[in-house]
């Protein structure tokens, strides 16, 4: 099995939202469920239905969660150095409009755009990674081909 790399706070992030899930919303929909059954004809009970429906999901979720955080290889940025890899925080120049950008690169169930965290396998950072302060790299978007100079590498 291919292994998922993630950074330590990703997985936390992940293992709190699994630990909710069976703690508190897992026994929420189940009390939810009886409550319902108590009404009567389930054939005509929105509410049993609703509660099924969203006991699906977070089963669902669950299992998804557990396959994530088996597969996980969490990597600590802070151990290394040296050019764009898993975990960099790369600051990044565009260089027609001279907006400056920093992200982080991460997994793929970490990344949040919004937050500064650039998917590992997103056109970007694969353009990213291997180079170094200082150089160029072109990356075809859905806007059209843009280029970007590497202003920082940090690994915190």
């Amino acid at each position: 099995m291919e292994k998922i790399p993630m950074t330590r706070a990703g997985f936390d992030q992940l293992d709190l939202e699994l630990r909710d899930l069976k703690a508190v919303e897992r026994p929420a929909v189940i009390r939810a469920i009886a409550e319902a059954r108590e009404h009567g004809d389930l054939s005509e009970n929105a509410e049993y239905h609703a509660a099924r429906e969203k006991q699906s999901f977070i089963e669902g979720r669950i299992k998804e969660l557990e396959m994530i955080i088996s597969r996980a290889e969490v990597i600590d940025p802070a151990k290394l150095s040296g050019s764009v890899k898993f975990g960099a925080k790369v600051t990044v120049v565009d260089e027609d409009t001279d907006e400056e950008k920093t992200f982080q690169l991460v997994g793929e169930q970490e990344a949040d755009l919004e937050r500064g965290l650039l998917n590992v396998r997103s056109p970007l950072a694969r353009a990213l990674i291997g180079k170094d302060e200082g150089d160029s790299v072109e990356v075809t978007t859905p806007g059209g081909l843009k280029s970007y100079e590497i202003l920082s590498i940090r690994y915190e």
